[in-house]
């Protein structure tokens, strides 16, 4: 079962979101890109933390406020279907290894 991440917190800069997990833990993260896959949509998100080097893809979920919840994926066949799509919207603007 995938757990919920909520939006606890947007920035002045839309591009920037701080999230709080289950847990209770606040992470920062910028919004590199938005992507419909199937008819759902997700987010790329960029964590600020330092010795993370990779992207986190989470699914936006329509909520009655306007922030919407995001719920995290465990089918590895749809990250990287999602992640796919990001890079060919997205070719030009960011490097990718």
């Amino acid at each position: 079962m995938s757990d919920f991440i909520e939006n606890e917190e947007m920035e002045e800069n839309e591009n920037y979101i701080t999230l709080t997990d289950d847990d209770g833990n606040e992470v920062s993260f910028e919004v590199i890109g938005e992507v419909e896959y199937k008819e759902r949509y997700f987010a790329v998100l960029l964590p600020f933390d330092e010795d993370d080097d990779g992207v986190v893809i989470l699914e936006i979920m329509p909520s009655d406020d306007e922030t919407g919840e995001f719920l995290s994926i465990d089918d590895e066949n749809l990250l990287q279907a999602v992640f796919e799509k990001f890079k060919n919207e997205y070719d030009g603007e960011y490097q990718f290894e």
